[in-house]
């Protein structure tokens, strides 16, 4: 993937912004973490040159001054919501982000279930989490939220969630991912700390949507395309457009909860610091782009496997029709179509001439490999060893694998094992390579190619099985898939 986005500029930068907003304020500054902290892969993937663990290294620098607290909504925890680049649900990613968080020397106070109502689903995750030894709080919906500010701000609103114990100056608010309420959280301890006489500031770090970028950029379309069960909007920020006759980007949520932020903010200090939404946010993302050519085709991507993403959640029965639709409607904003998915067609061609599922892989030259259904194979791990012969530049008449070597795996899974389909998958397929290489050239040549398949495109003419989807994002491939099972079983696994 072509670079288009300069990470060690976007370091510097940042890091500089959030220093000079922390200074702004007195005792205690709530800084709220947009996206994802350590694992940002949707900004890795649209701005092609982010580094992932960017805004970790960033909070590394201040974690002697920082804590993190953890954001979650107890409507994600009873809807078993999942990460879609990871294939986890946010209860269990809370878990991880706190092994990763303490991992690397931060420290984790605690957790806040956001829009608790009762769920039974939320109330066994907060058992687990005591069971831990990890301290976890409520929050709870209000009626009218964000419109009725007065109920809002008051013992009645803000005034009914548990107060979150913090120890440091630099409270960082994050989450699995969006919805999770990490603003009320902090509009919340605003709110609590202004009754206990503590001077507190608050900061939003969000890299999408891009202020700074047009709202009909790419890069932020397909930030909308990422929050689509969400319903987000991106819009022009009214606020900064009257504040300071400039054009600046901002999403409904923020432009909708701002006069709560204001509210609040003249009950501690007697004025807002804050003119606009676009005012709160620190981002510096927008400056770093190096190649915006880049940029955009790397978004337009991002949104076509969006698209397909949400057909596959429809069909699973973790998606909406309302998001589909949304989802088409940015696809036509973009004109974009599967045709701009060269492994689309690749695939489904595949699988006409066969008859049988397939899956295409397009390699970082642009070239497309196919893998088809046999008696051995099934297509992602036939797809997968033809695309590392290709890597390695192996004659395909080759085998990589004997299937001396691979009858016996069969008999294990189906008379031992139990399963019905004698076919490798990719996980299976991949630990009888790593067998062979130990005593076979080309097989040890076709495993050192597997590093070149991060950042690949995939797609399979049918929703593959859960094996197969958790091997090629642990690759760092980008799936997509039909949004049609193999079989016309109710029942898949």
């Amino acid at each position: 993937m072509k670079i288009g986005f300069d990470n060690e500029k976007y370091i510097k930068m940042q890091s500089e912004r959030i220093l000079e907003r922390i200074s702004s304020f007195g005792d205690k500054l709530y800084l709220e973490f947009g996206g994802k902290l350590f694992d940002d892969y949707h900004a890795s993937r649209v701005l092609p040159g982010f580094q992932p663990d960017s805004k970790l290294k960033m909070l590394l620098k201040m974690k002697d001054h920082a804590e993190i607290v953890i954001a979650i909504g107890a409507d994600a925890i009873e809807q078993n919501k999942k990460r879609g680049d990871l294939g986890i649900t946010y209860d269990l990613d809370v878990l991880r982000l706190i092994d990763a968080f303490t991992g690397v020397g931060l420290y984790v106070g605690s957790v806040v279930i956001t829009k608790y109502a009762g769920q039974p689903a939320a109330d066994a995750f907060r058992a687990r989490l005591s069971a831990l030894g990890i301290k976890s709080y409520l929050h709870y919906p209000i009626e009218g939220y964000p419109s009725n500010i007065p109920l809002i701000v008051s013992d009645n609103g803000y005034g009914k969630n548990d107060y979150i114990e913090t120890s440091r100056p630099l409270v960082v608010i994050t989450a699995p991912g969006p919805g999770s309420g990490k603003m009320a959280t902090c509009l919340s301890q605003l709110y609590h700390e202004s009754k206990r006489g503590v001077k507190a500031g608050y900061a939003k770090f969000e890299t999408f949507p891009i202020w700074n970028l047009p709202l009909s950029h790419p890069v932020n379309i397909a930030y909308e395309a990422a929050t689509a069960d969400l319903n987000d909007v991106n819009m022009i920020d009214p606020f900064h457009l009257e504040a300071y006759g400039v054009t600046t980007v901002n999403y409904n949520r923020d432009v909708e909860v701002f006069p709560v932020l204001n509210a609040i903010f003249t009950q501690i200090l007697g004025e807002s610091p804050y003119k606009s939404p676009t005012d709160m946010g620190v981002n510096m993302a927008g400056n770093c782009i190096i190649d915006d050519e880049a940029c955009c085709e790397a978004s337009r991507q991002e949104v076509l496997r969006r698209y397909y993403t949400g057909l596959c959640d429809e069909k699973k029965g973790n998606g909406t029709k309302e998001s589909v639709y949304k989802l088409e409607l940015l696809m036509k904003q973009m004109n974009l179509t599967a045709a701009d998915r060269p492994v689309v067609e690749c695939a489904l061609e595949r699988e006409k001439e066969t008859g049988h599922p397939a899956v295409a892989i397009e390699l970082p030259s642009g070239e497309l490999i196919s893998g088809k259904t046999t008696d051995l194979l099934g297509a992602s791990a036939a797809a997968l060893i033809n695309s590392l012969k290709s890597l390695a530049g192996i004659d395909h008449k080759i085998h990589l694998v004997t299937k001396e070597a691979l009858e016996p795996i069969q008999t294990l899974k189906t008379n031992y094992l139990g399963s019905s389909n004698p076919r490798l998958h990719t996980d299976e397929v991949l630990i009888a390579l790593s067998v062979s290489a130990a005593n076979n050239g080309a097989s040890q040549a076709a495993l050192e190619q597997l590093p070149k398949l991060r950042g690949c495109e995939v797609h399979s003419s049918v929703i593959l099985s859960p094996v197969d989807e958790k091997i090629f994002k642990k690759l760092g491939m980008h799936l997509t898939s039909e949004a049609k099972y193999e079989t016309k079983k109710m029942y898949h696994y």
